[in-house]
């Protein structure tokens, strides 16, 4: 059986678990999902409603309603000896950081970021910044995973699994503990599942640019916006819009970097999308070697007549 530890608002399921429930398919065993939060029954529902999936196991407590990496550990190795062979979670900020907890505590090796399921114990996964792949093998009794959601499409919805209350584990009194949060709203579609990108880097010289000159752009395009690392380091955007080795991997239909002159720390970030598209002043920026329509000239004059160009939505 495999476990897939779902990502969720508590309302509902996240896009990375519907990526994530596709590669456990792959594995070859029922998918159980489980949602681990307080007050989360719309977040249960929406996990059985995924189609592979097999059973859902809802963890419901006070101490889960702004889960530390502690307590869903800690959640996660609460059920995984029930007959888990593999534990599989997204990769994202939350997977990343509960999942090597669990692998540490089970004594096992994890493989990260897998791209592809050979078999049920033979995975692939991309090193040095994605700029190679490794066939990875794991011996492990159990499998500790993290997948790239980029890789694999999204399952679709249709399924009516069960849902099943599961006994909480015990608070994690030691360790991080949650004050606050600071959460990013927006009417767009989310970063890491938009069908189009546009990313704005150091070049808009300042984060009035940034919103001045790109957000009207994704409002024609119904497009999500990023950022490369520099510009959140500058202050222009949070750092959850920030695309990149450490940032977040995207692979969208049309990836539009303006102002971006392509490191490589941005590139493992993006350089699987289908189609990608620049703009920068520089015609030397690293950006044009990967991209599929390159435009040289002033951002600040390009960017508002391709924006009058466009129909309103």
């Amino acid at each position: 059986m495999i476990l897939v530890l779902a990502e969720h608002d508590h309302a509902s399921i996240k896009s990375a678990t519907h990526h994530a429930v596709t590669a456990a398919a792959k594995l070859g065993g029922p998918v159980h999902v489980l949602v681990a939060g307080h007050d989360a029954a719309g977040a249960a529902k929406g996990a059985a409603s995924i189609a592979g999936v097999a059973k859902v196991l809802h963890a419901d407590a006070p101490h889960l309603a702004s889960p530390t990496a502690e307590n869903l550990a800690a959640q996660v190795l609460a059920v995984a000896p029930s007959g888990y062979t593999h534990l599989v979670a997204p990769a994202t900020g939350q997977g990343k950081n509960v999942m090597p907890r669990v692998a540490a505590k089970l004594d096992v090796a994890q493989v990260s970021e897998i791209t592809a399921v050979v078999s049920a114990d033979t995975f692939v996964r991309p090193i040095y910044a994605g700029n190679a792949f490794a066939t990875v093998r794991s011996g492990d009794r159990v499998k500790v995973l993290t997948v790239r959601g980029t890789a694999f499409d999204a399952a679709a919805g249709g399924g009516a699994a069960p849902v099943e209350a599961v006994p909480v584990a015990p608070a994690v009194t030691r360790g991080a503990v949650v004050t606050g949060q600071e959460l990013t709203k927006s009417e767009r579609p989310e970063l890491v599942g938009a069908r189009i990108v546009i990313s704005g880097g150091r070049g808009l010289g300042s984060g009035e640019n940034y919103r001045k000159l790109l957000e009207p752009l994704a409002d024609r395009l119904n497009a999500a916006l990023g950022a490369s690392r520099a510009a959140v380091d500058a202050g222009y955007v949070p750092n959850d819009y920030q695309v990149g080795q450490t940032g977040k991997i995207v692979a969208p239909e049309l990836y539009i970097a303006v102002g971006i002159s392509g490191a490589i720390q941005h590139l493992a970030g993006m350089k699987d999308s289908k189609v990608i598209v620049a703009i920068n002043k520089d015609a030397e920026a690293p950006i044009f070697q990967i991209a599929d329509y390159g435009l040289v000239g002033d951002l600040f004059e390009i960017l508002p007549a391709l924006t009058a160009a466009l129909p309103a939505r």
